[in-house]
Formats: structure tokens, sequence, C-alpha cells
């Protein structure tokens, strides 16, 4: 199955972004589609061909997840832009925040420090299935 680019040109003029910025973003996502139905598609003729234990396989299996993630995390960054409420204090996530960090504020101190470090360029707040504790 081939993944398909979708459109967030809807975003162009959102207070805080540059046209020009998130232009060279939709750009960067579009590339890391485009890479990541190449890279299937070899990995399923080599799979046909039974290369399944070439070293060349494992490094595209590896590439995969690279290009994927790329592809996917730009997906979900563009989904959650342009909100216009800031977090509600009495919510669930909220609370969660607070349980888990110490208080909002420290989550977002966290997070910001996670977002500004050197390094691949992605802040994610995730919740860890094994003992329901969130992670920056």
């Amino acid at each position: 199955m081939a993944y398909t680019a979708k459109d967030y040109s809807a975003l162009i003029g959102m207070p805080g972004f540059s046209e020009t910025l998130l232009k060279n973003h939709f750009t960067l996502y579009q590339g890391y589609v485009t890479n990541t139905n190449k890279v299937l598609d070899i990995l399923g003729q080599m799979l046909k061909e039974g290369k399944t234990a070439t070293p060349e396989f494992a490094e595209l299996k590896r590439r995969l997840g690279w290009e994927f993630n790329g592809m996917r995390l730009h997906e979900f960054y563009f989904g959650n832009l342009g909100g216009k409420s800031p977090l509600d204090k009495n919510s669930k996530l909220a609370g969660k925040l607070a349980a888990d960090f110490g208080s909002v504020e420290a989550w977002e101190k966290d997070f910001r420090g996670v977002g500004a470090m050197r390094g691949i360029g992605w802040a994610v707040c995730y919740q860890d299935t094994t003992n329901g504790q969130l992670i920056n």
C-alpha cells in the first residue's frame, strides 16, 4: 500500500509561523512520504527475491523506520497545529501531567527543554503503556 502526502496548506497564514517555514516543512514531509514508498517497494521486491538475509535488506529496514517516522511525526505535528484554546487546567490531561511531572508548568518546562535540545528536532509526549506514565 502506497502512502499519499496529505495537504496541510490550510496552515499557511497561521500566526507565529512564516509561509516559508511551513512550505519548507511541507516539502520535507512530502520527501518522507516519497522515500517511505520507495523503500517499501524495494523491500517488497527483495522479499519476493528471497534476499531477506542480506545486509542491504537489514539496512533498508532500518531506513524505513527513519522515513516512516519522519512522515508520521510530520502528520501528527501538522494535525495538531492551529488549536485556539490553552490546556484546560481542570481536564483529565492536565491532572495526569500534574501527577506525573509535579505540575503542568513542570511538564511544559521539560517538554520545551526536549524541544530545544540539539538533535533531530522532535519532542513528543507519550504514555508508556506498561505503567501509564507520561514521558517527554
